[in-house]
This record gives C-alpha cells, structure tokens and sequence, in this order.
C-alpha cells in the first residue's frame, strides 16, 4: 500500500466520521456511505497485489479474487443500507420538515435521574465527612 492510498483512507474515514457526527439525517447516511466506501478502498488496498486473473491456463502471479468479491458484496449492502436511510431521512422531511434528530425524551429522563443521583449522593457525602 503506497502513501497516495493511505491519505485517501484516512480522509475518508475522516470525513466519514465528521458526517456522522451531526444532527442532520442526511449527513448521517452520508457519513455512513463515505465510511463504507473507506473501508472498501481499505479491503482492496492491503487484499491483494497486482497481477494477472486467475483463469485457467495462465500460470504467471496470480491474484486472490477473494478480497474483490468481498468488495463486491459490501458494495451492494452498503447501497441497500444508503437507501434505507435516505428513506427514513426524507420520510421525516415529508412529516416534520426537517430532519434533524432531536433528543429524545426517555434519554432526557435518564440523565436527569443520573443528575439527581449524584447531587443527592455528594451531599450526603458532604454531611457523612462534617
């Protein structure tokens, strides 16, 4: 694997990973799209080395097709996975339209009760030292 590859990894894990960290839906399937195709590139940059296809009568350096067919197949996953959440992005446009994702009330709950939890727990703390 030469440099050119390596950069071209890691801007699209990069810029993948950058995408997935918004609050905008779109930007999520986006970032989960670039990500795939990060790691495609990675699956065929250190798989396999150049040579000739591995059809019969030829005896020169073959190449293992293996890493190309996983390739294949996780092309067509992640495009499966790309429309499904493209769909679910513009469902919600048609519904609310926008389609940002918002916080969600039972995790708004949770960290409350966690909140609470650790300020009863510190003062009683504070009277047990006095």
């Amino acid at each position: 694997m030469n440099a050119v590859e390596m950069v071209v990894i890691g801007v699209l894990f990069a810029a993948g990973s950058y995408l997935l960290m918004e609050r905008s839906l779109t930007r999520i399937a986006l970032g989960a799209g670039v990500i795939g195709n990060g790691i495609n590139v990675l699956i065929i940059a250190t798989g396999s080395r150049p040579g000739e296809a591995p059809i019969l009568g030829r005896a020169d350096e073959l190449v293992d097709p293996m890493p190309q067919a996983l390739v294949l197949t996780a092309i067509v996953i992640g495009f499966g996975l790309l429309s499904f959440l493209l769909a679910l992005a513009w469902r919600n446009w048609t519904i609310s339209e926008n389609d940002e994702v918002e916080d969600d009330l039972e995790d708004r709950l949770i960290a409350r009760r966690d909140d609470d939890a650790r300020t009863s727990a510190g003062s009683s703390n504070e009277r047990n030292a006095s």
